[in-house]
């Protein structure tokens, strides 16, 4: 389905039942918004794999604003404040009291601006395979770490302007290195890719080098689950300690994932274990 919100449309899909069946009662469940990765992706790289959490409660994927089947609206609309305030519009406009926000990776980069901006509408968030910055010599340094000069090289020419010859060779270099486990080829030719929204946001001075919620993550006020994985290239375990570091004490839980890489339920699908635990607390 498709939501208006914002002046645009996202695309929406449920996976879960939001009220279930207890004896003479309808009980409530949780709702968690899912947010992708990317930019320039969609919801299908979540979709299935999150699914295991719908056991427990009600999943909202979408996609974010000018990418996957949601509206490809104009590029000054493609930034970081506007996808939180998007996400913050949805759920009003769905009617979720409590929200859940699960970001991955790009998804974190909103989800944590959304927490920023809209703390009044949150109830957990959930941080996998995130940080509060990009910098680029750690992420270079990570790629030469696991992958050799090759996959530093590779990374080091697509992040400086994506275009359909680097990212041809980060697909082949570095993207083999996001996870310990072979992942089936048919995940990465079902989205429907925006690679004009990776170019505009991962371009030189762009807002993926230039945004920092080190300082706005002390604002946080709720349950706030971080996860990452020991040996990620594209957020490095370091710049997930820091950004761990920023959320206080009395609201976060980090969990590290050893052996495991970007998005550490791939490599280690014990992982949900730990969200249905921290969901339900």
């Amino acid at each position: 389905m498709r939501i208006e919100v914002n002046n645009t449309r996202l695309y929406v899909d449920v996976v879960g039942s939001g009220l279930v069946a207890k004896g003479p009662m309808m009980v409530e469940r949780p709702v968690i918004f899912v947010l992708h990765g990317g930019p320039g992706f969609d919801h299908s790289t979540m979709k299935p794999a999150f699914n295991p959490l719908s056991e427990m409660s009600q999943l909202v994927y979408y996609d974010h604003r000018g990418q996957g089947r949601s509206d490809h609206d104009k590029p000054e609309n493609w930034n970081l404040n506007q996808w939180a305030d998007d996400l913050r519009a949805l759920i009003d406009t769905l009617g979720v009291e409590k929200p859940i926000v699960l970001g991955l990776s790009f998804g974190g980069f909103v989800a944590q601006n959304y927490a920023i901006r809209h703390p009044d509408r949150l109830h957990k968030l959930i941080l996998a395979s995130t940080v509060a910055r990009m910098v680029p010599q750690r992420v270079f340094d990570a790629f030469q770490k696991f992958g050799g000069d090759s996959a530093r090289l590779a990374a080091e020419d697509f992040w400086a302007g994506p275009n359909t010859e680097n990212s041809a060779v980060y697909m082949k270099e570095c993207m083999p290195l996001y996870s310990r486990v072979e992942q089936d080829p048919d995940i990465i030719r079902r989205p429907v890719m925006a690679p004009d929204v990776i170019s505009h946001f991962s371009r030189e001075g762009g807002e993926n080098w230039s945004f920092d919620f080190r300082e706005q993550l002390s604002t946080i006020r709720c349950p706030t689950l971080v996860t990452a994985g020991d040996i990620d290239p594209i957020t490095p375990i370091e710049a997930v300690e820091e950004m761990a570091d920023n959320i206080p004490k009395e609201f976060v839980q980090y969990e590290v994932f050893e052996n495991c890489g970007h998005g550490v339920h791939r490599d280690d699908p014990g992982a949900f274990e730990v969200m249905k635990k921290f969901i339900g607390q």
